[in-house]
């Protein structure tokens, strides 16, 4: 199908979160434009240079969206539009729904919205869903649970419509970029080291709670976190608290974190809840001691080679850490795992199954 060469990928923001880098991977794979809603003034995402990129607004959310209207123009027939976050899905979802697109719409889910959010944001979302989502053509979901709670909560959707993929991961720009040097301040450090916006999602008290745990019997051994976000005050106040604001650093935002975990004694996930923790693959890539990683999303428990831990559980999280350090053990993930995960396999799997539903789903719209 012709509109299955031609393609466009449309994003909510440049944050440089998990489902972006996920898009921009996507777009550069392709050598596709994209197009971000709303450019963020702090935005630290890194966007390839074969990637064509337009940015509709710097103010207001509501007036991005007003240009959006106009910015897909170009695309309304012959393409394939990609999406990724569930407001900008519903949106384009409902343009379709009222025939202003024609184009295919692809759309990923990058967190399972009703088990994350209550209240009224989680009404919020239903009400999207149920306007917008009868009129994509394909819902690629990143785990089988998230299939599954999708499922569950919007029973307009049928299952033929949905395809579980798996998130891809470039191991050699991972490899290459593993190479790059840290921050002086750090090299030659014992560290543990952990990764991600500092938002409650992340578990990062837990995690902070599970090394006071074990700091004790590791007296050269620091934590090292990376990233940051609206909880930073209250990790700060907590570290505080326990007495090991010289042992604990919350590095801030790292433009490249995988020297980071290439270098840890350790690598940890702490979430409390993910679509899919992508950070889990980077850190699984370089790690040199297994990577120890919460249940904190579906089809984490099929990952060979990693430490699984409960979620919120500082106890067993600490224990994990202290057993990892005991045994020196190294990181046995073979390259093979990563082999069927690359961004060239995973559009093409998508692109090859919006083609075989195709015809299907276009005679549904009209």
């Amino acid at each position: 199908m012709e509109s299955l060469e031609r393609l466009l990928f449309v994003s909510m923001s440049d944050t440089a979160g998990g489902a972006e880098k996920i898009l921009c991977m996507m777009a550069a794979e392709k050598e596709s434009p994209l197009i971000f809603v709303k450019h963020m003034y702090d935005s630290r995402l890194v966007i390839p240079g074969s990637i064509k990129v337009r940015y509709l607004t710097q103010g207001s959310m509501l007036l991005g969206f007003f240009k959006l209207l106009k910015a897909l123009y170009p695309y309304r027939k012959g393409y394939t539009i990609i999406s990724t976050h569930s407001y900008v899905n519903s949106y384009l979802g409902m343009l379709r729904r009222i025939g202003y697109l024609k184009s295919d719409l692809i759309v990923r889910e990058c967190t399972s919205v009703f088990s994350r959010y209550t209240g009224l944001k989680k009404m919020s979302y239903r009400i999207a869903y149920n306007l917008g989502y009868p009129g994509t053509s394909l819902i690629v979901c990143q785990t089988d649970l998230m299939c599954k709670q999708l499922l569950e909560q919007n029973a307009f959707i049928s299952k033929t419509k949905v395809l579980v993929k798996e998130n891809p991961i470039d191991l050699n720009d991972i490899l290459e970029k593993s190479e790059e040097p840290i921050i002086e301040s750090i090299s030659g450090s014992d560290f543990i080291c952990s990764a991600g916006r500092l938002i409650s999602e992340k578990g990062f008290p837990v995690l902070i709670q599970a090394f006071s745990n074990i700091s004790k019997r590791y007296p050269n051994l620091k934590l090292l976190i990376l990233g940051e976000g609206v909880e930073r005050n209250n990790l700060n106040k907590l570290i505080k608290e326990i007495g090991l604001e010289q042992k604990i650093v919350l590095l801030g935002h790292v433009n490249n974190p995988i020297p980071y975990f290439k270098r840890a004694k350790i690598c940890v996930v702490s979430s409390i809840k993910e679509g899919f923790p992508n950070v889990l693959l980077e850190m699984m890539a370089v790690s040199r001691s297994p990577v120890i990683s919460t249940l904190c999303a579906g089809g984490i428990e099929d990952i060979p080679s990693i430490i699984k831990v409960k979620v919120n559980d500082v106890s067993e999280l600490a224990s994990a850490i202290d057993a990892v350090l005991c045994s020196d053990a190294n990181n046995k993930v073979k390259t093979s795992y990563f082999s069927y995960r690359t961004p060239k396999k995973f559009m093409d799997s998508i692109l090859k199954e919006a083609k075989l539903n195709g015809m299907t789903l276009s005679e549904r719209m009209q």
